[in-house]
């Protein structure tokens, strides 16, 4: 029972069909994740191995949080550069299989960072589908001047290809930082009229949106509801992401 469970506004339990929370780890310790979990566990439902991070700790310690988050129903996945590295060291049956045997049951696939032909990293959705992974797929690329190439109806047609690739769900990227990349401005100030367009165009609940930053975070709550999918949040705001959900912080209380 919550400390103050008569002024808690209920929502969907785990696992989650809408309202996803994705969460970075850049790198936390297993006692500092594991205890992180303990208390606000339940609020999470992917946790993103960031970049390349598991490339360099201990295979122990990535299993052992890798088997942590899953026995706090939380769905682990290698980030989108592990891939790409995979990709473009022609590493992929191995990659596979190493993530396969860490016990990450899902993947991200990506093409931000190494020049990947989009048909080819819908090969690769398939064969790791294939492989029974889930996989989560993200559009957009990391430089700032790349991605402004990428024009809203192109970004809308990889998405709609990558889910009938296999995805199970979209992410658009917005990177750490969650600014001058993708929906955000140089200030990470959201671009509505985009956002409008992309909702208008695809299927919102298949999308993970990037929101790093509690102002993004109110920003898409407010316009699309506590239900809204928002990714690469800090293990720092899991808790207040979660407030902001349940109309219990001042941005949104009697907004929701």
């Amino acid at each position: 029972m919550k400390a103050f469970d008569f002024l808690l506004n209920k929502r969907e339990e785990k696992p989650r069909s809408k309202g996803i929370t994705m969460v970075l780890d850049k790198g936390l310790g297993l006692e500092t994740a594991e205890s992180l979990m303990n208390i606000s566990g339940e609020y999470v439902d992917y946790l993103k191995f960031g970049w390349g991070t598991s490339i360099i700790h201990d295979e122990d310690i990535i299993k052992a949080k890798v088997e942590m988050y899953k026995n706090h129903n939380i769905i682990p996945y290698t980030g989108g550069t592990l891939f790409e590295l995979a990709y473009m060291n022609e590493k992929l049956d191995e990659f596979f299989m190493r993530a396969k045997e860490l016990g990450f049951p899902a993947i991200e696939i990506s093409d931000g960072s190494v020049n990947i032909p989009h048909e080819n990293k819908l090969e690769c959705i398939e064969a790791a589908k294939s492989k029974g992974f889930e996989v989560l797929s993200e559009v957009g690329k990391k430089d700032p001047n790349l991605d402004k190439e990428l024009t809203l109806d192109e970004r809308i047609e990889y998405m709609q290809e990558e889910l009938n690739s296999g995805s199970s769900l979209i992410i658009v990227e917005a990177r750490e930082g969650g600014k001058n990349i993708g929906i955000f401005d140089k200030s990470g100030n959201a671009k509505e009229d985009e956002i409008d367009y992309i909702l208008d165009n695809f299927d919102g609940d298949k999308i993970l949106w990037e929101a790093p930053n509690k102002d993004q975070q109110v920003f898409f709550i407010l316009k699309l509801g506590n239900t809204v999918n928002l990714g690469n949040v800090s293990s720092d705001d899991i808790t207040s992401l979660e407030t902001l959900r349940r109309g219990l912080r001042g941005d949104t209380v009697g907004k929701i």
